[in-house]
């Protein structure tokens, strides 16, 4: 049948409605069909960051007040963490085109504090919930997180936390029950960097009674963006973006307006799409100074980058060369860029080492890249690229978010048509990808396969 794809949400992002996420949530089992070849050229506007949106969404729990979001991308994920807080009793609108992307939770009755197993299975920020409901209704019963199997991410640093701040918490039959009169400020050290966990108990803390010092924090600026936000609802924080934070807590929070950072993983893959196809590409609407890791190994590669404030202009040199990265928390390489620089690596002149810290099972799209015709093996937690692989068209399998922008990637330079199954993971983090490289040039369509659930 023909491609459902966006067509009907674009006329509505012009401005004449809400979005429909229809096509999403009907079953769709949509592939992307890409044909190689194309230099990108023109400019990519780079939407709201999922990975702050989502943390935000959650912090509104905390007040019965209104809470704005603006620049909320337009992903699977958020519509999922609609869903889950809709389910609680919240009231969210999500507004899109003229709207400019904005969101209004009013969480003025929690009648029901259940992060329930059939709405968060498919998303691992569910847990994100659990310390702003134990804060806000002293109890809550939350699933164990689901998402991307790309390896562990234990919730057992969020339970310590909360533990520590006086919640009682057991686990059973897959949920996390927890229970607190309110909890007590309390002085945590992580035994290891963990975003969410950082975000967790940095948003329990803010309804706590006394003062929380936490330290070994994570520094992205997705916790940053979120202190933003609690601190404009009235929380008293400091030290975000920085190993310690120190929070005072206070007795009730009131609503605010707050505008999402940009996407640094979006643009940090669509700087590498312009690389890698040999392009001239403006990736606009970005914020350069959290791309620092990524630029840096690019400018290494022989990628010609011109940066201002909100942009960056990427121009592939005469020729790539080999580069070796190491994923680290920020501000060092990310870990949800490795899978798109080892698209690139096998295009540079040379042998590439990729090594991978933060997740144990993240090299689950080499074996596709492999069926493209790349050269990579795999030892430990080390890849290695051989480069200067002449990709083939094929049919292959998205497995994860971050695996499924490797793979566009991969066939954007490849020779002739090549199939990729599975993008309802692509969906769940870039708004628009194939919208968005089709206006620069790439020959890319979505096709679906329509299994309506009765």
């Amino acid at each position: 049948m023909p491609s459902r794809g966006w067509s009907n949400s674009l006329d509505l992002y012009g401005g004449r409605g809400a979005f429909i996420w229809a096509h999403i949530y009907t079953g769709t089992m949509d592939k992307f069909v890409i044909r190689g070849g194309n230099p990108l050229q023109g400019s990519i506007k780079i939407s709201g960051a999922k990975n702050s949106a989502l943390p935000c969404m959650a912090a509104a729990i905390l007040t019965e007040d209104e809470v704005i979001l603006e620049n909320v991308p337009q992903v699977r994920d958020i519509e999922t963490e609609r869903k889950l807080l809709e389910s609680m009793g919240a009231e969210v609108e999500l507004g899109y085109g003229r709207a400019q992307h904005r969101t209004s939770i009013r969480c003025a009755v929690l009648s029901d504090p259940v992060a329930k197993y059939e709405i968060v299975k498919t998303m691992r920020a569910s847990s994100l919930v659990l310390g702003p409901l134990i804060a806000r209704t002293g109890m809550a019963r939350v699933a164990m997180p689901g998402g991307c199997a790309i390896g562990g991410r234990p919730i057992d640093l969020h339970i310590k936390g909360l533990e520590a701040m006086g919640a009682t918490i057991l686990q059973e039959h897959g949920y996390l029950e927890a229970r607190a009169n309110r909890l007590k400020g309390a002085h945590i050290v992580f035994d290891k960097i963990t975003v969410t966990g950082t975000e967790d108990l940095l948003m329990a803390a803010a309804l706590a009674d006394g003062e929380s010092l936490f330290e070994n924090c994570a520094r992205e600026p997705e916790v940053v963006d979120l202190a933003a936000l609690l601190r404009a609802m009235g929380a008293r924080i400091e030290g975000a973006g920085t190993s310690t934070i120190h929070v005072r807590g206070v007795a009730r929070l009131h609503g605010a307006r707050h505008r999402i950072n940009p996407d640094r993983i979006e643009a940090g893959t669509y700087l590498i799409a312009g690389a890698i196809t040999g392009g001239d590409l403006h990736v606009e609407g970005c914020n350069p100074g959290h791309l620092g890791a990524v630029m840096g190994k690019l400018e290494q590669c022989g990628v010609k980058l011109d940066v201002s404030k909100e942009s960056v202009r990427v121009r592939a040199g005469d020729r790539l060369s080999a580069s070796d990265i190491t994923t680290e928390e920020y501000p060092g390489f990310p870990t949800d860029m490795q899978a798109q620089f080892m698209a690139l690596a096998t295009q540079a002149n040379g042998t590439s080492l990729v090594t991978e810290n933060i997740f144990e099972n993240r090299f689950m799209h080499v074996g596709e890249l492999n069926r493209m015709g790349a050269n990579i093996t795999v030892q430990g937690r080390t890849a290695t690229v051989r480069g200067g692989a002449r990709l083939q068209s094929a049919a292959v399998m998205c497995s994860d978010l971050r695996a499924s922008a490797a793979l566009v990637l991969a066939a954007l330079v490849a020779d002739g048509e090549s199939i990729l199954d599975r993008v309802y993971h692509i969906d769940r983090g870039y708004e628009h990808l194939e919208e968005k490289l089709r206006g620069a040039g790439a020959q890319i369509r979505r096709m679906g396969e329509v299994f309506a659930r009765r």
